[in-house]
């Protein structure tokens, strides 16, 4: 039988409040002052190529005098730049994810928690305001700053996945991990807010802004977070609030693996039940898997497959959706950043509802490919939006509901999922590793597409960058197509099995 859809949030404690805020807080700040990159990429891209005239000089004065800030001939190839910039961050992102969840199984969490959060502040800073109050300009330093970058910041999502993991227990995950996994959007909405409210004063405040609360949040979770329950002396039972007595015993297995039986599970809460005392020796941590052995795990490939082409269009719309909105419809840069939210909004909205919807049914891979089916209509939908802000919006939050939903719990809750599956017996840690896999595979995806949305957009147009992203939605739900069978005929398995049983 599915998990009882309520009931168990009454029963976490204040700790889980703590961890769940901290956690949510940290990769709130880390996406805002990513987001600022995309929402300034007009103001960069007219900075790197100014006009040729100053007003304020002779008409006789030489090039030299206004232009020693020009690193373009013209706006396209600033623009391909800018592509080229939002790849490499990608890239480098996706072999940091690769190497930081292998790290994270191995350290204390905090530690590289908060070392990708202040470091990738102080990078940030570099990049966007140093630079531009010292008057560099320089290919070279930008592209070096952004690898940096995108290494620091991929210390940053497998270690909140897994802390998460560590606290919340497979009762509700998906509806807790849904909402939790609103923390990307949320991040969205105020990198955008805080954007443009000081984007008058110059790009470089947005930057600093941004940059400057970044690092305070990630002292904030160096001094008050806790990534395991075993630090205040909680066990299995308490982390989840939930005894086995109470918890219906499918309850312990994960959506990833209907074989499972039920003495594995039981092993894996074994493993956590006797709290530990003061007096008592500590137990022997639990091995750290293998990337190779995490990658063999089952679901995570196909998982990982589908992310990839999933996040191609998830961040597609992250880095160029202000941008598109600007160019396109003609809008003021600072009304495209406030508009650009509502994608977010309904990206919100689909994680959580979607989560709420699959532990209700137990599986997760028919809502997946129910909702990236009804994504493919949405796309359609907003590449023919006409020059109305409001129409605009509401497509926006239609099409961020269909395809953030999905991504939303691609990369938290089943990640989740695949990192405490039965297949590990209960005695090795994978939950970091595998969420690395994960997110590094589906960055390797996007990394690949910003270029491809750059330069498809600069010699076809817009309207096929939507129907790239429709062909890459579409390849997802193949990827996905195994599990849904697989879980789908469980699902008649145990429909038939309770027919048999009244």
């Amino acid at each position: 039988m599915p998990p009882p859809c309520c009931g168990y949030l009454s029963q976490y404690t204040h700790h889980h409040l703590v961890v769940f805020l901290l956690t949510f807080f940290s990769y709130v700040l880390l996406h805002a002052s990513r987001k600022t990159f995309s929402n300034v990429k007009v103001s960069i891209s007219a900075q790197w190529t100014p006009a040729f005239q100053n007003g304020s000089a002779p008409a006789f004065s030489p090039g030299e005098t206004w232009e020693e800030n020009r690193l373009f001939e013209d706006e396209e190839q600033a623009t391909l730049f800018l592509g080229a910039l939002d790849s490499i961050f990608l890239f480098s992102y996706a072999v940091g994810l690769y190497l930081s969840g292998v790290i994270g199984d191995r350290v204390n969490l905090r530690y590289v928690l908060c070392f990708g959060l202040c470091g990738s502040a102080v990078v940030e800073f570099l990049f966007g305001t140093l630079t531009e109050w010292l008057h560099i300009y320089n290919v070279y330093l930008y592209c070096g700053l952004w690898v940096l970058n995108g290494l620091l910041q991929s210390a940053v999502w497998p270690c909140v996945v897994a802390v998460m993991g560590n606290w919340f227990g497979k009762a509700g995950r998906g509806f807790v991990f849904g909402l939790w996994s609103a923390c990307a959007s949320v991040g969205n909405i105020l990198g955008a807010f805080l954007a443009s409210s000081v984007l008058k004063y110059g790009y470089e405040y947005a930057f600093l802004v941004t940059s400057v609360v970044q690092f305070a949040g990630g002292v904030v979770v160096f001094f008050g977070l806790l990534t395991s329950p075993k630090e205040v002396g909680l066990s299995l039972e308490s982390e989840t609030g939930l005894s086995p007595v109470e918890r219906d015993t499918d309850s312990h297995r994960p959506l990833m693996s209907d074989e499972e039986d039920e003495a594995e599970a039981e092993a894996y809460a074994r493993q956590y039940q006797s709290v530990q005392q003061p007096d008592e020796p500590l137990a022997e941590a639990p091995r750290a898997i293998g990337f190779c052995q995490a990658f063999c795990l089952p679901g995570v490939l196909p998982y990982s497959l589908a992310y990839a082409c999933l996040k191609l269009v998830n961040y597609s719309f992250f880095f160029w959706l202000p941008f598109y909105l600007s160019n396109n419809y003609g809008w003021k840069e600072a009304e495209a950043d406030r508009l650009s939210v509502w994608y977010d909004v309904g990206g919100i909205i689909g994680g959580t509802v979607q989560g709420l919807i699959s532990d209700c049914m137990g599986k997760r891979a028919p809502v997946l490919a129910m909702s990236l089916a009804l994504a493919m209509g949405a796309l359609m939908g907003y590449s023919r939006s006409p020059n109305d802000q409001v129409i605009n919006a509401a497509l926006l939050a239609t099409t961020g509901f269909f395809i953030g939903g999905p991504s939303n719990m691609i990369s938290s809750a089943i990640s989740a999922d695949l990192g405490r599956q039965g297949a590990l017996r209960g005695n090795q840690e994978a939950l970091a590793t595998v969420t690395g896999i994960v997110d590094g595979t589906g960055s390797i995806g996007a990394a690949g597409g910003q270029y491809l949305v750059s330069l498809i957009e600069s010699k076809l147009g817009w309207m096929y960058v939507f129907y790239f992203f429709i062909v890459m939605t579409g390849s997802s739900i193949v990827f996905i197509i195994p599990l849904l069978f697989k879980e789908v005929l469980a699902m008649w398995r145990d429909r038939q099995a309770l027919r048999r049983q009244l």
